[in-house]
């Protein structure tokens, strides 16, 4: 069953008729209902083409968090074959916000790591709604540094709300183990590519995020803080997120236009959500595009290409 947005209310009425109408038929046979469903799935279509033709960037929050959005889990199992699952940071646990393996990509060795939300209230429980902890992003970095030893090109799928910021992970060292996975990054010799498949909250965003190339979804947002509390410390009122997610430039198109990311993936009409398939498909060519961009390159070139790509970051906006 489909979960409506807040702004998806006037559809999900549509759309509800038109089953309706259609359920009627199936009790009742002699019913031909078969017209009035068509011309209310064509009006849906239209409807759901005008509500996103131009998403405000709250909505598009509501889109990026949307809980049928493809996960890290979804995207590993449909792009990437012989995927062996590592674990564990060898000092604490495992953290199980953050997924990473050894896999291939249309037959190409890599590594890829990925936050992983949940799919259902445990998996979400367990996952810790993808909020990493410190040993999630230990594990991250010994996962870079592996690929870097054997020279494989690091994946990496971004969707977390921010790291976790509780007593236990700060006392575990969360900020040490965010700026090391940072650095990490930065210093890898190898292609490292990055999609922010859902939401890239902050610096546990950032962490994975470091890329050599940096990729969004359409309706993906990418900020330094979520709307709800960037509202809470501006105007101490959590209900201005809207006037927040406006100040903060954190949709795809903005952020393309900052330079801050390198590519925006087109997602199908209604979001990631209406046609996963599609959508786990798009991620995989413009991974695929993104490797190959770099692979003409030596380590010297890579640390170059990124250093640059990073001290430019914000010239096109600020040129603009």
């Amino acid at each position: 069953m489909t979960q409506y947005l807040d702004f998806e209310k006037p559809l999900a009425e549509i759309e509800g008729k038109a089953e309706e109408l259609r359920a009627l038929a199936r009790t009742n046979e002699g019913a031909d209902v078969s017209s009035e469903a068509e011309a209310l799935d064509a009006k849906a279509a239209a409807m759901l083409t005008d509500l996103y033709k131009d998403l405000s960037p709250w909505r598009k929050c509501q889109v990026a968090r949307h809980p049928e959005r493809p996960h890290c889990k979804d995207y590993i199992e449909a792009l990437f074959t012989e995927y062996t699952p590592l674990a564990g940071d060898r000092n604490f646990a495992d953290d199980l916000s953050v997924m990473g393996g050894l896999a291939r990509l249309d037959d190409r060795p890599v590594m890829v790591i990925g936050h992983e939300k949940g799919s259902d209230t445990k998996s979400r429980i367990e996952r810790n709604f993808g909020m990493a902890r410190p040993e999630g992003y230990r594990k991250a970095i010994r996962l870079m540094q592996m690929a870097d030893k054997f020279g494989l090109p690091v994946v990496t799928l971004v969707d977390t709300p921010g790291a976790y910021p509780g007593k236990g992970a700060e006392e575990r060292g969360q900020s040490e183990a965010i700026a090391r996975s940072t650095e990490a990054c930065l210093r890898l010799g190898v292609p490292l590519v990055s999609v922010i498949i859902g939401e890239g909250g902050s610096g546990g965003a950032v962490a994975f995020a470091t890329a050599s190339r940096v990729a969004m979804l359409q309706h993906s947002v990418y900020s330094v803080i979520s709307p709800e509390g960037c509202a809470s410390i501006l105007w101490k009122d959590a209900e201005k997120m809207r006037e927040a997610a406006e100040a903060l430039r954190l949709t795809a198109q903005d952020l393309m236009k900052l330079g801050v990311i390198d590519r925006v993936i087109e997602e199908p009409n209604g979001g990631a959500h209406r046609a996963a398939k599609v959508t786990i498909a798009s991620v995989g060519r413009a991974i695929g595009a993104m490797l190959d961009e770099l692979s003409g390159m030596d380590r010297a070139q890579i640390l170059q290409d990124r250093r640059t790509k990073f001290l430019k970051m914000g010239e096109r906006g600020l040129a603009a």
